[in-house]
């Protein structure tokens, strides 16, 4: 898959995995079917900041009338250096209070599951009447504890992946689609 015509190839990307138009696509469809599945209903969408902002924002626009849309934010680190501790740490905190509501947390990307499952949890905990994730990217290979969203744009490889809000070192989050990024191994 290219990217559109008016979406440049970065440099430091060695292949386009899904572009503006097939992203976009997705983004209808798991729209409608959220739509399908709370509609009646009050949902508090809660965007993981800061890489689920560009699909959180295609979704929104995607989810019909029928549903009272809330939106909300989270930040949250589970890193220590480059390795993963397991656990979070709430950098941003939610402003609306999830007890007895239906909750969607929007992600980027799941892969080994650790910090979801942590941040479910975490969640849990306040009471929402109902909780589900929907996640861009799914890189279930990489699964290190069981998690399986509800929703999910796309299986990935086990490759690292930027663009369209994931970044590498909070670069690359304005590309319009998500690419792999070139490895010194891989030449120019």
């Amino acid at each position: 898959m290219s990217p559109a015509p008016s979406a440049a190839i970065h440099p430091d990307v060695r292949r386009v995995l899904f572009d503006e138009g097939v992203l976009r696509a997705r983004a209808r469809e798991l729209g409608r079917r959220i739509t399908g599945d709370y509609a009646g209903r009050r949902l508090l969408v809660v965007g993981v900041l800061k890489g689920s902002l560009m699909f959180l924002s295609d979704l929104l626009r995607e989810i019909g009338a029928e549903v009272d849309v809330h939106v909300d934010f989270i930040a949250v680190s589970s890193y220590s250096g480059a390795a993963s501790t397991g656990t979070i740490r709430v950098l941003l905190d939610l402003r609306e209070n999830p007890e007895g509501r239906d909750v969607l947390v929007v992600e980027d990307i799941v892969d080994t599951g650790l910090t979801l499952s942590s941040l479910t949890e975490t969640l849990r905990a306040r009471r929402p009447a109902s909780l589900e994730v929907c996640t861009l990217l799914d890189k279930s290979v990489c699964r290190k504890v069981p998690f399986s969203p509800k929703y999910v744009g796309f299986e990935i490889p086990d490759e690292f992946v930027v663009g369209y809000g994931l970044d590498y070192d909070e670069r690359y989050r304005q590309l319009p689609y998500v690419a792999i990024l070139r490895t010194p191994n891989d030449g120019q």
